[in-house]
């Protein structure tokens, strides 16, 4: 009779609140790095946090950041294809509002900012080959990890990523 000692255990899937909890900041820092903007930011990460409590049962542990890079990189596209295709309005800019107060905000994006220069050329690429350099270059993310998160071939990711460079080393260059 087999040993129960000698079978592998389960991989623990986490829970939905521990996943908003120990990667809330990940996901935010992915999701500014995309979208260069708090607000925008903040509505990408609730986004992503939906389509993980819908989607943590089918989760196969791994990589957990590759799979929320996944997660937010596709959220980010399909909000950007979404806005192409129904172009909103501008809204005046409405008056200052407070921050909540579950992390210090000017930690969170101290860690999130790039420099000025730099973010508005990321913002100028465009998404396609802004998500594939900020999953390489931000998130650190191999392209073979690229590619499946973005459901692309390896290739693609490549040359995503080189044009998306070499855009980004003629803007800072001018």
């Amino acid at each position: 009779m087999p040993d129960p000692s000698d079978e592998g255990e389960r991989p623990v899937i986490p829970s939905w609140e521990d996943v908003a909890r120990n990667y809330g900041r990940f996901l935010y820092t992915v999701a500014y790095r995309l979208t260069g903007n708090h607000d925008d930011a903040q509505d990408l990460v609730q986004e992503v946090l939906l389509r993980v409590r819908r989607g943590l049962a089918t989760y196969q542990p791994g990589s957990m950041e590759g799979w929320l890079s996944r997660i937010t990189t596709n959220a980010f596209l399909d909000e950007t294809r979404r806005r192409k295709r129904r172009p909103l309005q501008v809204v005046p800019d409405l008056p200052e509002r407070s921050l909540g107060v579950d992390a210090d905000p000017e930690a969170v994006l101290a860690q999130a900012r790039l420099p000025e220069d730099v973010q508005a050329a990321l913002l100028a690429l465009p998404p396609d080959f802004r998500a594939a350099v900020v999953l390489c270059d931000v998130v650190g993310m191999d392209y073979a990890e690229i590619a499946k998160a973005l459901e692309i071939p390896p290739g693609t990711v490549r040359s995503r990523i080189h044009r998306g460079r070499a855009q980004l080393r003629r803007a800072l260059a001018s």
